[in-house]
This record gives structure tokens, C-alpha cells and sequence, in this order.
């Protein structure tokens, strides 16, 4: 099934880059370091190179399926399923984007809460939130892409206040390299997949691509980039934090905020999550943009009222979660559905493709 999309709603190849990158980064970068150092001590950064291997290759996968259909994952499931099964495997697929969004939206307001503002209304907070995302959302996709780079370039200064805690760091924490074994190394990349979630949004918004072929190069360095963010955290908060210290911390990277000091600003770590609501704002518009968008295609409804309808369900789900070992036990389980979505299913679909593609190449012509 081949998609048309006008030409004025589709982007360049290059912001690509910046849909992919933005969609991965949010809450988990603030305390990947605690679980990866978990299991994989402080090698912890060569499991980030063996997560780093893997999503280049599903991408790879991804890249590969919708071109062969020239569609989004609606069109590879009617590819090689049918129009019925396809609808079914779409209602799947928007219960996991609305899992992602909850878990994305109330891990951060969890965040606040600890940090800021303790008796905060979860749920106030996310009807504000939830108007600010469908406002964007409803303004079309390029709207959203735009948010997506301004959610990069904006925020970019952060990176460099990190550097404000190497005086206190020490690199030879990170010794001896290589003391874990393999299986260890393999359950700290595990651990990472929920933070590298995210680049499967590509498989949404392929459509809407001009000359999709060029933005191969840029969906790979939209990954390079979180990767190297990763690393850069993981490193310093290594070098930073004893391996007892760092397992008492649940948000590293929001701790080392702390021993910033500047004449104008107290307490950095403020700003940090205030800037942080820019940083995870496409994490919530592209998926329920993309889920909108597939119960359109499934319900045959207008992608306004199906984004308005799961907003809404989102909405609920949020304020369900109220205590810390609820929303981790939440957030474990969108990561684990995250990882079968992206490491089994997506390699599982790209096979399914290759079949039907060789089956209806060889079957009768008409």
C-alpha cells in the first residue's frame, strides 16, 4: 500500500537527524548510569558500544523494510500480512506508543516532584502539558519536526556545564578496564534499551521523508549523536561518583547539577529540569502523532479527534501512578515491551518482509 503525502507536508532529509535524536533523548539520559553500572560496573560504557552496534543495525532493518514497501509500518504489515490482520497489528502498536508516552510523561513529572515541587497535581500538570502537546501535534508534522529541532539546538548548552564537574572527577575509577564478563557486558546493554528507545519512530513518519534514500545517512547520525551524549554522561559520572555513591543515586546525571555554582543561579539543577520539558516534548508528540495517525488509518476517523481520544486515554493513565515502586514497575514494563518492539518483533517483521517480497515476486503475474 503506497502512501502519498503532499509535498508541502514533507521534510528534508537532513531534520531526520534531529527527529531521531530528539525522540531518544528525554528521561532516560538523567539515570541510565545507576542500572548500566548495575550490572556492568563501570565497563558500563562498552555495553553502551554494544547498544550502539545493535540499534545501528535495526535501523538498518527499519530502513530497509519501508523502503521496500515506500510506507510506513501500516503499509509493511498489509505488505506481508493483509488489510484485516494489518488493523489488528496497528491497534497493538498504538497500545504500545500510548505505553511509552505515559511512562515518558510520568517519569518526568515524578522528577519534579522529588526536585522541585513536591505537592505538585500529577494531574493538572499533565492536562497543561497534554494542551501545550496538542497544540503542536494538531499543527501537522512538520510543526512537530520543528519542535524536535528546537529541542536539540536550544538545550545544547547543557552538555558543556557537565564539564563544570571534571575537577572533581577521577578517571581512574573506570579501571581496570574489561573486569566483566561478556554476559555482564550484554545485561548493561540491556538495560540501555530503554534509554535508546525512540529511534524506531522512523518507521511512522518515513512517508513524509523527501527523497527518503538521503536521509539513510542522517537517521544513522541522529544515533551516532545519542550515542555519543550517552557515552560522554556515562564517562563523567563514572569518573565522578564512587561505584557505592552512584548505586544510592537514582537521577546521576540531575546530581551532578548540584555542585554547579554560578553568581546568578543557585541551584543549576532548576534550570536543568525546566529545560528538560523542551527536551521530552517530542518524545510525547511523535508517538501520539504516529498513533493518531495509524487509528486513522485503521478506523478510517480524523487523525484530530483519534489524537484528541488517545490524549485523553494518556491523560488518565498518567494519574494512575502515584508511588515511586508503581511508576519503576510501570516504566520497567514499557521498557521490556520497548525492547521486544524494536530487538524481536522489528527483526521478526524484516524476515516476514523478505518472504513476501520473494513469494510475490515468484508467484503468478496477472
Amino acid at each position: 500500500m503506497k502512501i502519498h503525502i503532499p509535498e508541502n507536508k514533507k521534510i528534508s532529509p537532513f531534520l531526520v537527524l534531529f527527529l531521531i535524536h530528539a525522540n531518544q533523548i528525554g528521561v532516560g539520559v538523567l539515570g541510565f548510569q545507576r542500572p548500566i553500572s548495575k550490572e556492568a560496573g563501570y565497563d558500563g560504557w562498552i555495553s553502551i558500544l554494544i547498544i550502539a552496534v545493535a540499534i545501528h543495525i535495526i535501523m538498518w532493518l527499519i530502513l530497509k523494510m519501508c523502503s521496500t514497501v515506500d510506507g510506513d509500518i501500516m503499509s509493511v504489515h498489509e505488505f506481508v500480512f493483509g488489510k484485516w490482520i494489518s488493523k489488528i497489528l496497528g491497534i497493538f502498536v498504538i497500545l504500545y506508543l500510548c505505553l511509552t508516552i505515559v511512562a515518558i510523561l510520568r517519569s518526568y513529572i515524578e522528577i519534579i516532584q522529588v526536585w522541585m515541587f513536591p505537592s505538585l497535581q500529577t494531574f493538572w500538570f499533565s492536562l497543561v502539558f497534554f494542551i501545550l502537546i496538542l497544540y503542536l501535534v494538531t499543527g501537522g508534522f512538520r510543526v512537530i519536526t520543528g519542535a524536535a529541532f528546537f529541542s536539540v539546538i536550544i538545550p545544547v548548552y547543557i552538555l558543556f556545564i557537565f564539564l563544570l564537574v571534571l575537577p572533581y572527577a577521577d578517571f581512574t575509577n573506570l579501571l581496570p578496564i574489561f573486569d566483566h564478563s561478556f554476559t555482564d557486558l550484554l545485561k548493561g546493554a540491556y538495560t540501555m534499551t530503554y534509554a535508546f528507545a525512540g529511534f524506531e519512530a522512523i518507521l511512522f513518519f518515513y512517508p513524509f521523508i523527501k527523497e527518503p534514500i538521503k536521509a539513510k545517512k542522517w537517521a544513522h547520525m541522529g544515533l551516532l549523536l545519542t550515542v555519543a551524549i550517552h557515552l560522554y554522561l556515562a564517562l563523567i559520572a563514572f569518573a565522578y561518583f564512587p561505584r557505592e555513591q552512584l548505586q544510592k543515586n537514582i537521577w546521576p546525571t540531575i546530581t551532578m547539577w548540584k555542585i554547579v555554582q554560578m553568581p546568578f543561579v543557585e541551584r543549576f539543577e532548576y534550570i536543568g529540569i525546566a529545560n528538560w520539558c523542551l527536551i521530552i516534548l517530542p518524545n510525547i508528540c511523535i508517538p501520539l502523532w504516529a498513533s493518531g495517525r495509524i487509528a486513522k488509518q485503521i478506523f478510517g476517523i480524523r487523525q484530530k479527534t483519534s489524537v484528541a481520544v488517545l490524549a485523553l486515554f494518556c491523560l488518565a493513565a498518567v494519574s494512575l501512578f502515584s508511588t515511586r515502586t508503581s511508576i519503576q514497575k510501570y516504566v520497567s514494563f514499557a521498557g521490556t515491551a520497548g525492547f521486544y518492539f524494536n530487538f524481536v518483533y522489528v527483526p521478526i517483521l524484516f524476515i516476514a518482509v523478505l518472504i513476501a517480497r520473494r513469494v510475490k515476486k515468484n508467484g503468478p503475474s496477472s
